[in-house]
């Protein structure tokens, strides 16, 4: 039996009506500052040791073609064929293992290796969907959550649609 392939990145996709991410908390008197999307897809992405910048082209691809989106007809198509918006949250939790009781999280990434990960996969997301022509003309966003900061999000689904994808 051939020995199993490392992960190098695992991403959890959630279809969302809307998604609101507070990227900055209130301080000194001034408000908090969110970023917020309508229907589309939330995308929270952990990277681990191992992974390089040759990995993001091929999640970007598989995560905003993969057919999980349903539209009027009822049919499942891709968030390019929607067209939706996209929120991308970093998310290291997603590398936790639970060693007893607690939650050890040794398998993830370098922090600075993986904002440079994070960095690379939001630009090549923004340059997907900019060159998708019907997410142009329908105005997709593309939002994002601060790579190792603590955030706060405010989600409503139309069903609770989680898919757990790893590469």
């Amino acid at each position: 039996m051939a020995a199993a392939r490392p992960v190098l990145a695992r991403a959890v996709l959630q279809q969302c009506l809307s998604a609101r991410l507070q990227v900055r908390p209130p301080e000194n008197g001034s408000e908090a500052e969110w970023v917020e999307i309508q229907r589309g897809l939330v995308i929270y992405i952990c990277f681990f040791k191992g992974a390089d910048q040759d990995l993001v082209p091929k999640i970007v691809n598989t995560l905003l073609n993969v057919k999980l989106s349903e539209n009027e007809s009822g049919e499942y198509v891709s968030l390019l064929d929607l067209p939706g918006n996209v929120l991308i949250i970093p998310q290291a939790t997603l590398g936790g293992k639970l060693k007893g009781r607690k939650m050890q999280y040794h398998a993830n990434i370098e922090k600075e290796k993986g904002l440079e990960l994070y960095s690379q996969f939001v630009t090549l997301c923004e340059k997907e969907l900019a060159a998708n022509a019907k997410c142009m003309e329908a105005g997709v966003l593309v939002k994002y959550g601060t790579y190792g900061n603590r955030q706060v999000l405010k989600l409503d689904t139309n069903g609770p649609y989680t898919h757990l994808v790893e590469f």
